[in-house]
């Protein structure tokens, strides 16, 4: 993968999970004293994102900071399937982290698979989605794009913050609500690339995300119905 986008991709993922994690930031100012004059100068301590909370583009993204989702500039002229790897991967990281606590702190033994699973497909994917762009699209800038169908719905209430304070049974109903929505957002990107992508490999890919989320949407189902949780 190029240096531009590799660069941009770790930068969002990085403000994506603070805001996420419902992390508010701050700018700070530190005093020196000079040890001459004795007089004390204010300096700027460097300044961290912007607070949570603002209204992301397409609608209430459970706060999320708005710069830290937004689509890369001039996302929408890029090709089709570039657009679609770069915002299907940064999906997928999504949902990789979003999996990654439940090893630790999920009651349930299959819910603890299910996310090992989701771990390792979706890395799986994202690294065969980064060569096919360093394939086809070598130097290209990033084009991620929030404006794909499915990508903003699929952020929706997404509370990270949340999540991590929750414990028991009630993590795993909370996670199953979370990644259920996830993955329907991922669904709804994939039928749209079964129709538009260019490239038979990204079809392919399509239908693999379509097949496998889809069955782990009906599972996640089944097993919110068992372990009490309310229907929605």
């Amino acid at each position: 993968m190029n240096k531009l986008f590799s660069n941009y991709y770790v930068g969002t993922l990085l403000l994506l999970l603070a805001a996420l994690s419902g992390t508010a930031c701050s700018t700070t100012s530190v005093t020196n004293t000079n040890t001459t004059t004795g007089k004390t100068t204010p300096t700027p301590a460097a300044v961290s994102a912007s607070p949570a909370g603002q209204q992301m583009p397409g609608g209430d993204m459970g706060g999320m900071n708005h710069s830290m989702m937004q689509s890369s500039p001039n996302a929408a002229s890029a090709s089709y399937d570039l657009q679609f790897l770069d915002t299907m991967s940064g999906h997928h990281q999504a949902a990789i982290e979003m999996a990654r606590p439940v090893e630790t702190k999920a009651q349930h033994a299959e819910l603890k698979e299910l996310a090992r699973n989701i771990i390792r497909e979706q890395e799986r994917e994202i690294s065969q989605m980064k060569g096919w762009r360093e394939q086809w699209f070598k130097d290209k800038p990033p084009a991620m794009n929030m404006e794909m169908p499915g990508m903003m719905d699929a952020m929706k209430g997404m509370d990270m913050k949340g999540l991590n304070a929750a414990t028991g049974n009630a993590f795993d109903l909370m996670f199953i609500d979370m990644m259920t929505a996830h993955h329907q957002g991922a669904v709804t990107m994939a039928r749209e690339a079964l129709t538009r992508a260019e490239h038979p490999e990204i079809k392919r890919l399509a239908q693999q995300i379509i097949d496998a989320q889809a069955k782990e949407i009906a599972q996640m189902s089944k097993w919110k119905a068992a372990w009490g949780g309310s229907a929605k």
